[in-house]
């Protein structure tokens, strides 16, 4: 019987999905990232959260913009993440999307002088990236493990934006790899028991 090498099943995943979502016409995407932010607004656990943890969408990725308006709109503070040594990462808390500057990978990152966010003393959602998510609300993002060391620590709601076509049955996990609460692609809601 063949041993599944997990790194090299995600990879495999990684490069198929990465070309799909390239292919999404531009069109839809607007369509179907409008929906998915539209669904995340409408959820309690978003009305009622104090703090926003947002992403900066590389190309192809869901386009947050709606969010970090809305949030910014109603006094919630918003933070987004700043990768820093040994893979880690920290959010900082913005007040306005001016305060976002070309960082690591060319992602968009909080100046280093903002605030911290700290962990825990507030109640947050964190809105999470990936390529893929499985039916079980595991995701597989590009790699590098900054969402799975953060997420270990986060006491808050994670919740996964993703395309409904990028939903698969599984996706290989290890033993760092961390589950969504739920997860909201453009046809709706999908809710997981908390671990």
């Amino acid at each position: 019987m063949r041993r599944i090498n997990i790194k090299e099943e995600k990879n495999k995943i990684r490069t198929e999905y990465k070309e799909k979502r390239k292919n999404v016409p531009s069109e839809q995407r607007v369509i179907n990232d409008e929906k998915i932010c539209k669904k995340l607004l409408s959820l309690s656990s978003y009305r009622f959260a104090d703090t926003i943890l947002l992403y900066s969408p590389l190309k192809n990725e869901i386009d947050t913009s709606a969010i970090v308006k809305d949030a910014l709109s109603k006094g919630k503070r918003v933070a987004y993440p700043r990768c820093i040594e040994g893979n880690e990462m920290v959010y900082h808390i913005i007040t306005s999307e001016e305060q976002l500057i070309s960082g690591k990978y060319g992602i968009k990152e909080p100046i280093e002088t903002l605030p911290v966010y700290e962990n825990g003393q507030d109640n947050a959602i964190c809105i999470l990236p990936a390529i893929v998510y499985d039916k079980k609300g595991y995701r597989l993002g590009y790699g590098k493990g900054y969402y799975d060391r953060f997420l270990s620590k986060f006491k808050g709601i994670k919740i996964g934006l993703v395309y409904s076509g990028f939903v698969l049955d599984e996706i290989p996990k290890g033993k760092f790899d961390l589950k969504s609460d739920l997860i909201i692609t453009e046809k709706g809601v999908i809710s997981f028991a908390k671990n």
